[in-house]
């Protein structure tokens, strides 16, 4: 029996920026149906592969043929004609727009016969949002109200609404919470049964063993194997991506706990939050985590001056401190590592030098004047230290691949030296040698004496590096984990239902 021809054949693609090819013959070729995952490192090309299927960019060679017709000159007006639709890492939608005009803008017809109405819009968008993910949102919101997570799921329903014949997933889980994921991957099983084709995009390598029929691994710009993670292990997939095995990807630090460098009680700030109390020592890793409207991100915002506290107290290294901008957190020896670095973290227009020294300008400035010298010297080593992969310090940062990009983030509160390290899903659409990475970094910063409050949606993430782990629900803290005697299944239980810690789970906060 034959196979069918396929959807997509992308063969001998070749680009190059400058010195530097980004596609050096690389090929994806897509069934019909078929969900089929594309991974590799930061860099390894897989961005500049879709952006050619997008008409982003141009290849100086090879060919690309949809449905057996070869495609010329595209551009973003033909691939979506031809039914192609993306799903884009950075969310691409109106920030001044409410939910029912991002979803139908250029399409208002779908949602009224008789003319744009607003009430019209926000009833289509209540249907499709339940639909495909069994959620509303708050009608009349913008989305530059919305969470990253709620952003994501208008811009996937969005692009599902087009019934398009080929969509592609670009890191499409990296700011939605457990529940939410699944909600997706139901959805990408619907579509699939409906003979839909998908390209899944992702660093979680889990999520592309789960719900990928073939892998296309790409590295160092080609594409250097295609697996069926039925046949094959998360082990082998890393392997072939760095070609090298990435082992302790969770390093365990030795620092003793010391005394508290950051407490808080009774902290509030409703509806968000309320009467939050816990304590992060020095040498110690405490994780947070909660499900999307749980407080844990709110709870993050207000302990770096971004969201007011209504209530309660913060002590930093036994002193009462009032934390009402970010100004006043740095000051006081807090650094934020934000989830969505491109538009919070990083200057991207400037340059590594100019963002790695952002926040301590004043500790390298004489009488007024820049210490060009000394700036120089501390970026080469937080380089160095960062293994930060770049033509030089003077490289723009918009340059960079994201978990580089997240390395000069680290970098910019490193050169301040602070004391309390709050990172906000530090390794989201980094790959799995950068998490590596972060991960050592973040046991080395304990190791000297931080204090380290993890948010993040990744289990996994928090058992394997956190000393404890918060878990949020309906904004107050449910429980207390030591990550030693806990399991996965019990943090996930604790969000979703708000109980309290069984087995081998500790109190205190």
């Amino acid at each position: 029996m034959t196979s069918p021809p396929p959807l997509l054949a992308m063969r001998g693609l070749v680009k190059s920026f400058g010195p530097t090819r980004a596609l050096d013959d690389a090929s994806l070729v897509v069934a019909p149906g078929s969900v089929h995952g594309l991974v590799g490192q930061n860099g390894a090309g897989k961005s500049t592969l879709i952006k050619a299927l997008a008409g982003l960019v141009s290849p100086e060679a090879g060919s690309i043929e949809f449905e057996g017709r070869p495609l010329d000159h595209l551009s973003p007006q033909k691939a979506e004609q031809l039914g192609i639709a993306f799903i884009h890492q950075d969310r691409l939608l109106v920030p001044t727009a409410t939910v029912g005009e991002a979803l139908f803008l250029g399409r208002e017809t779908m949602a009224s016969r008789f003319g744009v109405w607003q009430a019209s819009l926000q009833r289509r968008a209540d249907e499709a949002l339940r639909h495909f993910f069994g959620i509303t949102l708050p009608r009349g919101a913008l989305i530059r109200d919305l969470s990253t997570a709620q952003q994501q799921i208008v811009q996937i329903t969005r692009a599902l609404l087009a019934k398009p014949r080929l969509i592609i997933f670009d890191e499409p889980t990296a700011a939605l919470a457990k529940r939410e994921v699944e909600s997706l991957f139901a959805a990408i099983a619907q579509l699939k049964a409906r003979g839909l084709t998908s390209i899944y995009i992702s660093h979680y390598l889990a999520e592309i063993e789960r719900i990928c029929d073939v892998v296309t691994i790409m590295r160092n710009g080609r594409d250097v194997a295609h697996v069926e993670p039925s046949h094959t292990t998360i082990s082998e997939i890393t392997r072939l991506m760095v070609d090298r095995d990435v082992k302790d990807l969770f390093p365990r630090h030795r620092a003793g706990r010391g005394k508290p460098v950051l407490s808080v009680a009774g902290l509030g700030a409703p509806p968000a939050f309320a009467n939050v109390s816990l304590a992060v020592h020095r040498g110690e890793v405490v994780g947070l985590t909660g499900l999307l409207g749980s407080g844990s991100k709110e709870l993050v915002q207000a302990l770096f001056g971004l969201r007011p506290a209504r209530a309660g107290t913060i002590e930093v290294d036994g002193q009462a401190r009032r934390l009402a901008s970010p100004v006043a957190a740095a000051q006081a020896g807090l650094a934020l590592v934000p989830e969505d670095r491109r538009a919070q973290g990083v200057a991207l227009g400037l340059s590594i030098r100019e963002n790695a020294t952002l926040a301590s300008l004043g500790r390298i400035t004489r009488l007024g004047w820049l210490d060009r010298s000394g700036e120089r010297s501390k970026v080469s080593r937080l380089i160095e230290a960062l293994k930060i992969k770049a033509s030089g310090q003077e490289a723009p940062v918009r340059t960079l691949s994201g978990g580089n990009q997240q390395k000069v983030v680290i970098a910019k509160w490193l050169a301040r030296r602070s004391d309390i390290y709050v990172l906000d899903e530090p390794t989201v659409g980094v790959d799995v040698a950068a998490k590596a990475e972060i991960y050592r970094l973040i046991a080395e910063l304990a190791e000297e004496g931080a204090g380290i409050l993890l948010l993040s949606a990744d289990l996994d993430e928090l058992l394997g590096v956190c000393d404890r782990v918060l878990v949020m629900h309906r904004g107050g803290v449910v429980g207390t984990y030591e990550t030693s005697v806990t399991s996965s299944d019990q943090l996930l239980a604790a969000a979703l239902t708000g109980a309290g810690p069984g087995e081998g789970a500790s109190h205190a906060a």
